[in-house]
């Protein structure tokens, strides 16, 4: 499944945030899952994302919020997430 813009931006901001040295922005497909069997990343990975995600897009995830499951879920849920709070660009 082909990525929108924003999906293919966060990709990529997700393999140079996470320094993913064999894992290319086009290999993570929008709806795997990010953590456990898919991209396999971990909780450590999930602060430096959002750290990364606040810098780029001018808002925070915090980590307290009970949605965060759902919104680190996969490629295609984070994007729909930062489309839907992210400050004018």
């Amino acid at each position: 499944m082909a990525h929108t813009q924003l999906e293919h931006e966060l990709a990529e901001l997700l393999v140079d945030a996470l320094n993913l040295e064999e894992t290319t922005p086009e290999s993570i497909a929008p709806e795997a899952p990010l953590f456990g069997d898919g991209l396999g990343l971990d909780s450590i990975d999930a602060l430096e994302l959002a750290l990364a995600i606040s810098r780029k897009y001018g808002f925070q995830l915090r980590a307290d919020d009970t949605r965060n499951q759902e919104i680190f879920a996969n490629l295609r849920a984070l994007a729909a997430h930062i489309e839907a709070n992210r400050a004018d660009p």
